[in-house]
This record gives C-alpha cells, sequence and structure tokens, in this order.
C-alpha cells in the first residue's frame, strides 16, 4: 500500500457509469474523467514553520470530489490510485 508523506492523500477513484440513466451505454471516447474517490490513505499532515503539524480535514473512509487534473496517478496491484495534496480537494460526499 501506499503511505503519503506530508499533506498528501491516496483515493481510489471511482469510474464513472458506463449507462446513462436512460440506458444509453457511453464508450470510453465518451466518458469525462471521474473526480470523485474513496479516500485509502491519509498523510500526518503539513508542516508549519514553527514545527506543529495541521491535520488533514479528510480520513480514510470519506468519499470527495477532488479537482479534474490534480494529482498524479498510480497503479499497484492492477488498481490505479491518485496521490494528490489535500488542499486539491473540494467536498466530502456525506450520505
Amino acid at each position: 500500500m501506499l503511505k503519503p508523506l506530508g499533506s498528501r492523500i491516496v483515493i481510489e477513484k471511482k469510474e464513472q457509469e458506463k449507462t446513462t440513466k436512460s440506458g444509453i451505454v457511453l464508450t470510453d471516447s465518451a466518458k469525462e474523467n471521474s473526480n470523485e474517490g474513496e479516500v485509502v490513505a491519509v498523510g500526518p499532515g503539513r508542516l508549519l514553520d514553527n514545527g506543529q503539524r495541521v491535520a488533514p480535514e479528510v480520513q480514510v473512509g470519506d468519499r470527495v470530489v477532488f479537482q479534474q487534473y490534480a494529482g498524479t496517478e498510480v497503479k499497484r496491484n492492477d488498481k490505479k490510485y491518485l496521490v494528490l495534496d489535500v488542499e486539491e480537494v473540494l467536498a466530502i460526499i456525506e450520505a
């Protein structure tokens, strides 16, 4: 598993549905990149100049929305993960 450093987090991207609500099947070229995912690892937080750490606002298990082209994509064990800075997260999706 990946262990993020500083204020970075690791997200498992959720793929968009391949069919619309009306039943139309979308091809890969018609689908947009998904900007939703589940947090699977969280770094210790940002280090301030005075030596204190600021804990991230997200935690493992949170479903989040992030910026469209944020982070770096990493493939491990046939799964795609996204490593990004916690500041690139736009919102937490609540149930």
